[in-house]
């Protein structure tokens, strides 16, 4: 029997505090800017769409930051996850490198959405907040905040990218079931919305226009607040729980990585993964930190670094980011959860730092390297989860190539038991994408 590598924290290992980079970065980051004024954001100010506790959060420079029993209850259920060492991949591509990866897809709602979705809702419920507003792209976060909002007593209304809505209706029931209430974006129901709606090309909706819907009616209420599932500080220090537990699996395993990955959307899962690891990157450890996006929407690759508004009405502050223009409709490109037109204001100072390496991958390329990681591995992967397969698996066939031994670890962010009909979709126009090397699986 081939030995297999899986490395199980016990319940007692999960981390008890989350890691804040800012702490050890050698640099200031910049600040937010007021909409209304372009000046530097007074931070309370973020109190209109964010509780006072995530805003905290959003400007803190401790180094750690203690996780609350009431949300460590709530990770227990799922945390630790798993790290896995791809054996039968490594196999099928020959290859001397030592391929792990942080599976997040054991997580309730099938994603690392829900580490940050748990946090949030914890933090809104304590200071009376009824009700929260979001937007999701492929549905993974409007899922865990559902299912978040459930736990904690909140209502979740959710403002889901249009062209998800209709091609992933499964996603729908599964909000539906922990009584998240789910509209198409752009709606007919908030002002941005029919705005939108006016010019037909922004039909198929994006994300910045999303949260701007779900914005504009936290406006001015104090019971309803707006809940974000990546981009800024506060969601990236939850996630960090995903790369602190990857720090100890390693450990254990007396491995040094060589190379991390994670998709990149708008960077929370990434973030999560690679930030524990910056710290020795800026020690000089030889260490590449590769953020895979898609070529359609790449913010990181062929943004401009520059002050922009996260959303496409101007709603919110204005943050340094790699953007492609608020006002840019991505593709429809199965993998929605990585359709947004900005970068997470930390990922995109690491990127113009040179310290993180954006790559962008066709979506052939991703949709091939996630069957192939189905049929050896044995997990279907989420389409946002095959960019950074498809990146491990660049790393993996580069090493065979050199004949060097790499240790490669990345996160697969998701399952895509949700997703088979893109899967079915993209088959259906390009049989190829079932031959590997040769063989027609």
């Amino acid at each position: 029997m081939k030995k297999r590598v899986h490395v199980n924290l016990p319940v007692e290992e999960l981390p008890k505090s989350w890691y804040n980079v800012k702490a050890d970065l050698p640099f200031k980051m910049d600040p937010p800017m007021n909409p209304a004024t372009g000046e530097i954001m007074n931070p309370m100010d973020m109190t209109a769409i964010f509780p006072k506790s995530i805003v905290e959060q959003e400007i803190s420079e401790e180094r750690f930051i203690d996780i609350p029993e009431a949300i460590l209850d709530e990770y227990a259920v799922f945390r630790p996850t798993p790290l896995i060492r791809a054996t039968f991949l490594e196999e099928f591509l020959r290859t001397p490198a030592r391929i792990y990866y942080k599976y997040e897809g054991t997580s309730p709602t099938g994603s690392h959405k829900t580490n940050t979705a748990l946090a949030q809702a914890y933090y809104n419920s304590i200071e009376g907040v009824t009700e929260l507003a979001t937007e999701t792209g492929a549905g993974q976060w409007g899922s865990a905040l559902s299912y978040a909002g459930r736990k904690f007593g909140l209502n979740v209304r959710i403002f889901m990218v249009r062209v998800s809505y209709e091609s992933k209706p499964m996603r729908q029931h599964m909000m539906g079931m922990f009584n998240g209430t789910v509209e198409p974006s752009p709606s007919i129901n908030t002002e941005s919305g029919r705005n939108f709606l006016t010019d037909e090309r922004n039909y198929p909706g994006s994300l910045g226009m999303a949260i701007s819907e779900a914005v504009e009616i936290v406006l001015n209420s104090e019971k309803k607040k707006y809940s974000l599932g990546s981009v800024l500080d506060h969601v990236l220090l939850h996630q960090t729980v995903i790369g602190l537990e990857i720090e100890k699996q390693l450990a254990i395993l007396g491995e040094k990585p060589s190379v991390i990955l994670g998709c990149h959307g708008g960077g929370s899962n990434f973030g999560g993964t690679i930030l524990p690891f910056v710290k020795r990157k800026l020690q000089g450890d030889e260490l590449e930190l590769i953020a895979c996006e898609p070529e359609s929407c790449p913010s990181l690759s062929k943004g401009e670094f520059r002050y922009d508004f996260g959303d496409s009405a101007g709603l919110t502050p204005k943050v340094k980011m790699y953007t492609l223009g608020k006002d840019f409709v991505p593709p429809s490109i199965h993998a929605g959860g990585l359709r947004y037109h900005g970068a997470a204001p930390i990922i995109s100072r690491l990127v113009h730092e040179k310290l993180v390496t954006p790559e962008a991958f066709p979506q052939d390329e991703t949709f091939k390297a996630g069957i192939l990681f189905a049929t050896t591995e044995g997990i279907i992967p989420a389409p946002e989860a095959c960019h950074a397969i498809a990146g491990a698996i660049r790393r993996a066939r580069e090493a065979r190539d050199r004949n060097e031994e790499k240790v490669i670890v990345f996160t697969l962010s998701g399952h895509g038991l949700l997703d088979l009909s893109s899967y079915t979709s993209i088959l259906e126009s390009n049989e190829k994408l079932l031959e590997f090397e040769g063989v027609k699986g």
